[in-house]
């Protein structure tokens, strides 16, 4: 089971991305729906977009760990 990478700091920039988690709208809302190889693609993106909104903060990446869904 893949762990939701809400970080609870939800605010939608103009294009309705959330600055916290870098999901788009349609992605946290579609998020429960999803099987496990789409929820890594919405992680490998939402990581992609806040490293190009955030440069400073590139560094920053939600991790999925699989061995520990906790």
């Amino acid at each position: 089971m893949i762990p939701i990478p809400c970080r609870r700091n939800c605010c939608l920039d103009q294009q309705d991305i959330c600055l916290g988690c870098g999901r788009s709208l349609a992605e946290i809302t579609g998020w429960h729906q999803a099987d496990e190889q789409q929820k890594l693609r919405i992680i490998a993106t939402a990581n992609a977009r806040l490293a190009q909104q955030q440069p400073a903060r590139s560094g920053i990446s939600w991790q999925t760990n699989l061995n520990n869904p906790d």
